[in-house]
């Protein structure tokens, strides 16, 4: 029996949100009669567990979890021995796990691991996608040693990037210029030069050390300086609030005064915001019909209030993209929790301001 377009869905589903790393019992596993069959489980040992073909593979306690569960799952379906049966892959590739020296959980929650997102482009039928994908190298503790939040991917980022691979985000990035803001493991610097067709792209990040983890990150993507994907992607250290000097623009960024500014999860802090918005205002002034776009976590409603205040006395208009959350059964990449509201800005200078049918 061959696998079905409705299962291979389901099955593309499940093995995004395992090279995503979502929690195993939060795995959307097919019914219990479909995984027993061989040509899935086949599927699924080929997809995420075979060593020689994942090239930035889960962390091993990760994959060790699912494995554990997954054979649970199996050994609990089986109803006839003789008809059914665990694959030897699959049990091979637990073995092997369970033999190594898999670090303790404590232990693997502090170091870096592959994390890929995938904003998938399905076909007319469902049953194909590009996974227009990303890998990052992530800490997934919420906040490093050093204090900073930029070395792990957070939910505004994952929305933006939802956005910006929809078909009118994608026409607002395709040979544009783009400037990130706060880019962090620069998820999104990535998906607009590796897969939404920038002319030119630059991350920046208040750290330096965060700065560092992108170069990485562009690396792990092929976007390191001879990269095949036609667009050229800088990184650089911005401290908000400082003049954006016009004449020196190309020589500090290797690009020309960008078309689109962006930037995800930069209003958290009220101190900070003062120096975001002056930085705002910086890049208007060089091109005064710049589109931005802010994606922002509502963790704190006073907070983001003071984000449109300084707009406000800063000339800007604003106005609320309307491109909501996913509702979580129902994502198909990336997956992100959406009990907090996540919101899209789009902020102008009123010569700038004009209406399309995403704004609310």
């Amino acid at each position: 029996m061959s696998i079905v377009p409705d299962e291979l869905v389901q099955l593309r589903i499940l093995q995004r949100q395992y090279l995503q790393l979502v929690e195993p019992y939060h795995l959307r596993w097919l019914d219990a009669r479909v995984l027993t069959r061989p040509e899935v489980q086949a599927w699924i040992f080929l997809r995420m567990f075979d060593a020689s073909s994942i090239k930035s593979p889960p962390p091993e306690r990760y994959q060790l979890r699912v494995l554990k569960l997954l054979i649970a799952k199996l050994e609990r379906s089986i109803v006839d021995p003789e008809e059914d049966e665990i694959s030897d892959d699959l049990m091979s590739a637990m073995s092997t796990l369970l033999t190594s020296n898999v670090p303790s959980e404590a232990d693997s929650a502090q170091q870096k691991a592959f994390v890929t997102y995938s904003y998938p482009l399905h076909s007319a039928d469902d049953s194909a996608s590009e996974e227009r994908a990303v890998t990052l190298l992530e800490a997934r503790s919420v906040i490093s040693g050093s204090g900073t939040t930029g070395l792990r991917t957070w939910e505004a980022a994952l929305l933006l990037g939802s956005y910006l691979s929809s078909e009118h985000g994608r026409g607002m990035i395709k040979g544009k210029r783009v400037f990130e803001l706060g880019a962090g493991t620069g998820i999104i610097s990535i998906l607009c030069a590796k897969h939404l067709g920038a002319a030119g792209v630059v991350a920046t990040d208040g750290d330096e050390a965060v700065v560092d983890t992108i170069k990485t990150n562009l690396f792990l993507n092929g976007l390191d300086v001879d990269n095949s994907h036609g667009c050229q992607v800088r990184t650089a250290a911005l401290k908000w609030g400082w003049p954006v000097n016009a004449t020196a623009f190309s020589e500090d960024y290797g690009m020309e005064v960008p078309n689109v500014l962006l930037g995800a999860d930069v209003t958290y802090d009220k101190t900070v915001i003062p120096r975001l918005v002056s930085t705002m205002n910086e890049f208007v002034d060089l091109n005064p019909a710049l589109e931005v776009l802010i994606s922002a976590t509502i963790r704190n409603e006073a907070t983001f209030e003071t984000f449109l205040n300084a707009c406000r006395r800063n000339g800007f208009k604003f106005e609320q993209l309307g491109f909501p959350p996913i509702p979580e059964p129902e994502q198909a990449g990336p997956f992100y929790p959406t009990s907090t509201p996540i919101q899209i800005w789009r902020v102008t200078k009123p010569q700038t301001a004009h209406k399309d049918p995403f704004f609310v």
